[in-house]
């Protein structure tokens, strides 16, 4: 029995596409893509965001699903499986999502926190401006965080078709229906009309080289790009599934549910500050977001909502995370899967309770300047990812070639749409702009340059 007969798999299309959507869409939509969008002009990068995701994001994560599925590999041996001096790129690309998925954990403990907390009527509390620095510098983070590794571990560990698939079939219409649901109220919002100008008009005077870079960077943390997941999915995908309409569809997932909560967000900032705290950055979902729902009527029910659908983000991320690393250990060592989920537990537990108690009890432990989860977060976004991204293009423009994964995408008589677009943005267009996302993320990290 081969390997492509053993391996796991997703039952059909629709599991593999909410499943990868679900990976998708997450905290980078949620939390990440409003406050960068409310940063860099609103609607200029809205535009930016869309015209790179139907090419540049396009192009990566139909090579990425097109190498796992054509090696049946995760990230640990595909690239070797398709040239063996590439052999290299496995582990580093198996490192990402080893150190995204501890801190990752860690904000998604944050989510649980601020839900419980809702759902108990402490809204009027959540909303003063000290609370969530004082959260994260206790010691309590890590309590929440060991419940949501609990929950993650224990999805992942009933395997892909019945665990990852049936939850991400549950999950995530419900995360479309809520998005809706709250963007819709924030819609009604006195003064939001201002928000939605401000988040849907592009102002071209606010265009600049740093909104492109920041709208790129963002594409590769929403999306899942070069972080081994693409390639771990894309081998269990079936060869019956049409590979590049399901990279449509879940395109349009990853794009509309970022829209919708910059339809959420901004929208409400907007109508309780008149758009004061539009820049609050990070802190727009754990501070300014309070103080808003604070201020209107319902306030613990609409907090509630919302931190449901960002903790339902959070999780089906986190849940490819994890996959991606226990999928790495199995195809490494060769050891069970429950043993996997086993190792991979306290993987997380270990390395997340340093990001857990890093603005707290280990707020002076610093490593370059940065607390754990930030120099985490840097690490893994700003210099592994474009590095993994711009092997992956070389890799398949110039070595296998892109004919090898177009052959792959059009298995089972499926047509591929844009060939001579994912050729072009293999070849030329995304090495560059991968290199320029890399420099310029290390220069900004070390306050060379601003972004």
């Amino acid at each position: 029995m081969d390997e492509s007969t053993k391996r796991s798999s997703f039952s059909g299309k629709i599991g593999f596409v909410l499943a990868a959507a679900g990976s998708a869409v997450g905290l980078g939509n949620i939390w990440r893509f409003p406050y960068l969008a409310a940063k860099y002009g609103g609607g200029i990068f809205l535009l930016c965001y869309l015209v790179l995701a139907v090419t540049f994001g396009f192009a990566l994560m139909v090579a990425e699903i097109a190498i796992g599925r054509k090696t049946r590999q995760s990230a640990i041996h595909a690239y070797g499986v398709l040239d063996k001096r590439f052999r290299f790129l496995g582990p580093l690309a198996s490192l990402v999502p080893i150190i995204i998925a501890p801190y990752y954990c860690v904000i998604g403990g944050w989510v649980t926190k601020y839900l419980f907390a809702y759902a108990a009527g402490g809204g009027t509390a959540l909303a003063e401006g000290s609370y969530f620095n004082t959260f994260i510098s206790s010691t309590s983070p890590v309590v929440w965080f060991l419940i949501f590794v609990a929950v993650t571990v224990a999805i992942v560990m009933t395997g892909v078709e019945k665990g990852i698939e049936k939850v991400s079939k549950v999950m995530m219409p419900m995360l479309v229906l809520l998005s809706l649901g709250i963007a819709v109220y924030c819609l009604t919002l006195p003064g939001a009309m201002e928000g939605v100008v401000y988040y849907l008009k592009p102002d071209f005077s606010k265009f600049s080289v740093t909104t492109i870079l920041a709208a790129m960077g963002q594409l590769f943390y929403s999306m899942s790009l070069a972080m081994g997941i693409m390639i771990t999915y894309g081998s269990y995908m079936k060869k019956d599934s049409h590979l590049t309409a399901s990279v449509h569809q879940i395109e349009i997932f990853d794009t509309g549910i970022a829209f919708l909560a910059g339809l959420m967000v901004i929208p409400a900032v907007f109508s309780f500050t008149g758009g004061a705290d539009i820049n609050a950055g990070p802190g727009l979902m754990f501070m300014t977001l309070p103080k808003v729902f604070g201020s209107i009527p319902a306030t613990n029910i609409i907090g509630t909502l919302f931190f449901l659908l960002v903790l339902f983000a959070a999780l089906t991320s986190a849940i490819s995370l994890t996959e991606t690393v226990v999928s790495i250990l199995c195809d490494m060592t060769g050891m069970k899967r429950m043993t996997s989920c086993l190792v991979t537990a306290v993987l997380l537990v270990a390395l997340g309770s340093l990001s857990a108690l890093g603005y707290g009890v280990l707020a002076q432990v610093q490593i370059i300047g940065m607390a754990f989860l930030d120099f985490f977060d840097f690490i893994s976004n700003s210099v592994l990812m474009p590095i993994v991204a711009f092997l992956t293009c070389i890799l398949v423009g110039y070595i296998i070639k892109p004919a090898t994964l177009m052959e792959e995408a059009e298995a089972e008589g499926a047509s591929f749409q844009g060939k001579g677009l994912f050729v072009f943005v293999i070849k030329y267009l995304a090495p560059i702009c991968i290199i320029a996302i890399l420099i310029s993320s290390v220069l900004s990290a070390f306050g060379i340059i601003s972004i």
